[in-house]
């Protein structure tokens, strides 16, 4: 019987020892990350440079952002109009910041000097350009509509609306439209309508005038806060002197605790409507229209102006000193008195003598 043969076989999967082998693994994992943090702390420094790097820009230029555009879309356009460096960075940081969003649509205005960061940080907070129009202390109301259809900055969806649709559209039928709107710069966004720019300026005068009166001096022969609307309406158009409209409204509301009448030329002139040319005339006076303060006593029936906050004010708390009467001196201020020999030496002395002074006309 043979004997059994033993056979050693050697089995080699790498020529080189094992701890070579673990020594060459660490040593390649080692590189891979140093050559990742380079390229991580070199990527970082790019992004940052890019992102600090400001925008080519000479002069303040508007951009907006329609609705539905993406991140993507923005850095592609301010790239081909040479405005944004290296818009991957742009992009790649919007998206991994999570602003990109959280991008709102609208106008901005984009300045020298501004960094893509900065620009990411604008167009993600929504401070878009605003525009302006001005409502003028003592406009009519016939004077408003026409600014506000007249103006380029609004939405017009109102164009010819009636007075009555207006106020409709506004949410305030049979709401009479004078004096309702309060005089101001308002300010606001591309795309807002003509009927928010007035709802706006009606919901603000509401606002102004219920927190005057909840202020007003005590026992004014004022029924409700239309009453004052009505009287500092008047005070508007009676005077631009700052100083005046106290004493122009102390004396209206004397004038309404004594019974008299007010007997006011601006409220005459509102009733004539399109038939005034200018100049009132003594026949003028003496015509009844429902707003002839000569002919009738107490309020005319609605104002016959957007009162500013200052006419308003100065209804709420008037400078009752005595006085019953003014006449204008002719330089835009007045003359007061408190009894009527010592009105009629002022209206002779700055009325009467000024038109015998002034140059007679024609042949």
């Amino acid at each position: 019987m043979c004997a059994r043969q033993k056979w050693h076989v050697e089995v080699r999967f790498f020529p080189y020892p094992m701890s070579t082998l673990r020594a060459s693994l660490i040593g390649i994992v080692a590189a891979a990350l140093i050559c990742l943090g380079v390229s991580a702390l070199w990527l970082n420094k790019e992004l940052e440079r890019a992102l600090a790097a400001p925008l080519r820009l000479d002069a303040p230029v508007t951009y907006e952002v329609e609705p539905g555009t993406n991140v993507t879309m923005i850095a592609s356009e301010l790239s081909r109009r040479r405005l944004l460096e290296r818009p991957a960075f742009f992009v790649w940081h919007a998206r991994v910041s999570g602003k990109a969003q959280a991008i709102k649509a609208g106008e901005y205005e984009l300045t020298p000097g501004m960094s893509a960061r900065e620009l990411l940080a604008l167009l993600v907070s929504g401070r878009v350009v605003q525009r302006a129009l001005t409502v003028v202390e003592g406009w009519t109301f016939d004077e408003l509509l026409d600014a506000v259809r007249g103006s380029p900055l609004l939405v017009a969806t109102l164009p010819g609306a009636s007075v009555a649709d207006v106020m409709t559209r506004l949410g305030r039928p049979q709401v009479h439209p004078e004096g309702r709107f309060f005089p101001d710069t308002y300010h606001f966004p591309k795309g807002t309508t003509d009927v928010e720019f007035l709802k706006r300026a009606y919901e603000t005068m509401e606002r102004y005038l219920a927190r005057a009166w909840n202020s007003r001096d005590s026992n004014l022969p004022l029924q409700d806060p239309y009453d004052a609307l009505i009287l500092a309406s008047i005070v508007e158009k009676e005077t631009g002197v700052p100083d005046e409209r106290g004493r122009i409204a102390g004396v209206l509301i004397k004038r309404l605790e004594e019974g008299m009448r007010l007997q006011t030329d601006p409220t005459v002139i509102y009733g004539l409507g399109a038939a005034f040319d200018g100049n009132l005339r003594r026949r003028d006076l003496e015509s009844d229209t429902p707003y002839n303060t000569y002919t009738r006593t107490g309020l005319p029936p609605t104002p016959i102006a957007m009162p500013g906050a200052a006419s308003i004010d100065a209804v709420m708390h008037p400078v009752i000193d005595g006085s019953l009467y003014f006449v204008s001196k002719g330089d835009g201020s007045h003359h007061f008195s408190k009894t009527y020999q010592e009105h009629v030496n002022a209206v002779h002395r700055y009325q009467i003598n000024r038109r015998q002074k002034m140059p007679q006309q024609g042949g």
